[in-house]
């Protein structure tokens, strides 16, 4: 039999290694200015574009989306190619995905700055986005499975497995918590309410980490490590139990992100249970990667590829310890909502992604310029600069963490809080915010310098843009004796996907069916009522704002907690939020119960300079409120929106909605200039203020009547 002569597609692996390198300087540049405004406010530049609100999602969206995934596109290219002795199975389709991708990158970068914004953490662009992104993902599945489907190798090996796993579920994950009605063509509510769409965000939120932070990573691992380090992987049937139980254990753990508030409690526990298990896969994952370089671990010492590989690897084990051990409910009382979360991520997004693409990068780069590697010594400070950069931003996060957690709870010994005030804890932790944005440079600079690297090596060589290669075609199949059920499901690249989608659909549906279909699970309570249109607009101005970025709302029962904010928060207070805005950060203290607590010229002169409310505030001022009228055109869409999913605003009162707003409005206003403040009844500020003033005082009025 000849073999097939065919060329393997280099050009789109290089167009998303350049993508990569781009984005990752854009998105690390704007998370060093996010991390400066946490010590110095003034850093936005009085402009409300460039507001930590504003920035923090355009950094994560970048890093994320822009950075890790044009790394995994360009990881999947080259490493799918060969694992199936196949060149993808459409040009045009690899160049309508790398450009729809990148379309989409640029659609965030110009949208979240604008404010315009779902609130849903690494979900926040707007369903024309959602759609376009939902298209593009499409087609990167058309494409991988049209050359899985022409392979010429007949196994698919098992970083395969992690490519199919990371397509089918970030597709379900998508299409789930994009369940969104829309009110314009840049506003959009969520099907889910409170506590129902807390918990399909943390579900989709989790595994967003879990498949397309983790997985898609772990199969680049399997296969360019073994590739680096020139040995087999250390154990096939590891990999298998790892893929199977990692996919099926991850998707249960998203409740460990709202332990203590009002989700129900059977739910915390499935999401504490699954979160302690999944130590085991994820450490098996760990060990099989460490373990492939047994004998390999002289070439550690000279290699700057397996210097990254290694360190992304600890850092993986690292932060797959400390996730299940933040999921314990002690551990989390302390840590949920201060900057040891923080630590935490950026140790896996640092370390695990970051590396990882870096080893990758530098592997790949000469290879396919056909050329070495411009200058190791560069690569060698690179990676001694990324390891200090990581070290001095976790750390100071930790501690950081630490402080804000012992500090908020405690007492002292007549039974009083000790910091009563959260500015105390803000100021505490200033310098640890310094060092952490030190840090960030630091591994900024050597993402720099590795760019510089690999540009030089690339201009050193020449493209091979048409890589030649030849196999055999694949035989035809037959039974082989003996083989077991494992080895025949590898050959069967339809029967993975619809396993590895049954997998993964089981833990979502036990969760969410019960909590959304038995209404016992979300008890209603009978004083809270509908936003008014003008606490409409205003909730919408606090979603633009980015305000949950930096505010929780919800009060866990905690004596600390309902001793500084008020009463812990129930579930049925949140029925009629679209979106939920629980946050996961607490830079400024939780406002869940902050209505009727300041007068409206508090609030006034607090968004007008914070410093004056508050000394040593590092809240940015938000002057422009007063200025900005908000577009009362736009009520009767919202009230008729809302109404489609289940708030029960009366038929035709979007006909006179905008009334009932100017006559709050007005009535904010009259108190205003009360206090010699003058400002426009439609201005932003006085929406955002109704909105402030409304925050708990149902749960007020119960208790009254």
């Amino acid at each position: 039999m000849q073999p097939d002569k065919f060329y393997y597609d280099n050009k789109i692996v290089r167009n998303f290694a350049i993508a990569t390198m781009v984005w990752g300087i854009i998105g690390m540049l704007v998370g060093v200015l996010a991390a400066t405004q946490l010590f110095s406010p003034s850093a936005n530049l009085g402009s409300q574009y460039t507001t930590f609100g504003r920035i923090r999602p355009l950094h994560t969206n970048a890093v994320i989306f822009a950075f890790v995934g044009n790394a995994i596109f360009m990881g999947v290219y080259y490493s799918l190619q060969r694992l199936l002795k196949a060149r993808m199975f459409s040009d045009v389709l690899s160049k309508i995905h790398f450009w729809g991708w990148q379309l989409v990158i640029v659609l965030a970068a110009i949208t979240l700055p604008l404010g315009i914004t779902t609130s849903h953490e690494y979900a926040e662009l707007e369903w024309p986005i959602d759609i376009l992104l939902t298209i593009v993902w499409v087609v990167f599945g058309v494409n991988m499975f049209g050359t899985i489907f022409k392979r010429r190798e007949k196994h698919l090996y098992v970083a395969i497995w992690f490519y199919i796993a990371t397509f089918v579920t970030v597709a379900v994950l998508h299409i789930v918590n994009s369940f969104q009605i829309p009110v314009s063509a840049f506003k959009s509510y969520y099907l889910f309410a409170g506590v129902q769409d807390a918990l399909v965000q943390w579900w989709y939120g989790h595994n967003a980490v879990a498949f397309f932070l983790t997985t898609p990573y772990l199969g680049l691992m399997y296969y360019f490590l073994p590739k680096m380090a020139n040995r087999p992987v250390y154990s096939y049937k590891l990999s298998i139990l790892h893929f199977w139980s990692l996919i099926f254990i991850y998707i249960w753990a998203g409740p460990h992100h709202l332990l203590y508030t009002s989700l129900p409690g059977w739910a915390q526990s499935l999401g504490v249970a699954f979160s302690i298990m999944l130590i085991a896969p994820s450490w098996g994952g760990m060990i099989n990667g460490l373990l492939t370089l047994r004998g390999a671990w002289d070439k550690v010492r000279d290699n700057v590829t397996l210097k990254f590989m290694v360190v992304a690897l600890t850092c993986y084990g690292m932060a797959t310890f400390e996730g299940p051990m933040l999921s314990l409910k002690e551990v989390n009382a302390i840590a949920h909502f201060t900057d040891w979360i923080v630590a935490h991520v950026h140790v896996g997004a640092l370390g695990w992604n970051g590396f990882l693409t870096f080893g990758v990068m530098y592997w790949l780069i000469p290879r396919i310029y056909k050329t070495e590697l411009f200058s190791k010594k560069l690569a060698s400070t690179h990676f001694w600069l990324g390891t200090l950069g990581i070290l001095f931003y976790a750390i100071p996060m930790y501690w950081s963490g630490f402080t804000q957690g012992l500090m908020w709870k405690e007492f002292t010994e007549e039974g009083m809080l000790k910091y009563p005030g959260f500015i105390e804890t803000t100021l505490r932790i200033i310098p640890m915010h310094m060092l952490r944005a030190l840090g960030g440079v630091m591994y900024l600079s050597g993402v720099i310098i590795m760019a510089y690297n690999l540009v030089k090596t690339a201009k050193a060589g020449s493209l091979v843009e048409q890589e030649y290669a030849e196999a055999l075609p694949l035989p035809v199949e037959n039974h082989i004796k003996g083989e077991t059920a494992h080895k025949r499901l590898e050959r069967k690249p339809i029967a993975m996907l619809v396993l590895s989608l049954v997998v993964i659909l089981i833990g979502g549906l036990v969760e969410m069916v019960p909590t959304f279909f038995i209404s016992s699970n979300v008890p209603t309570i009978s004083s809270v009522k509908p936003y008014t249109p003008l606490e409409v607009q205003g909730r919408d101005l606090y979603i633009k704002e980015g305000c949950v970025n930096c505010h929780s709302q919800t009060v866990r029962p905690f004596r600390s907690e309902t001793e500084r904010y008020g009463e812990y928060s129930k579930a049925g207070e949140f029925v009629y939020d679209h979106p939920f805005l629980w946050g996961s950060k607490r830079t400024g203290p939780d406002l869940h119960r902050v209505g009727g607590k300041y007068s409206h010229a508090w609030h006034y002169n607090h968004m007008i300079d914070p410093s004056s409310m508050t000394p040593g505030s590092i809240m940015p001022s938000y002057d422009w409120l007063a200025i900005q009228e908000i577009d009362t055109t736009s009520t009767a869409s919202k009230i008729n929106a809302l109404r489609k999913i289940g708030v029960p605003y009366a038929e035709g009162y979007e006909n006179v909605a905008n009334h009932d707003l100017m006559k709050q409005a007005e009535n904010i206003t009259a108190g205003l200039k009360a206090d010699n403040i003058e400002v426009s009844p439609t201005s932003e500020m006085v929406a955002i203020i109704a909105y402030l003033q409304r925050l708990g005082v149902d749960i007020k009025a119960e208790k009254k009547n």
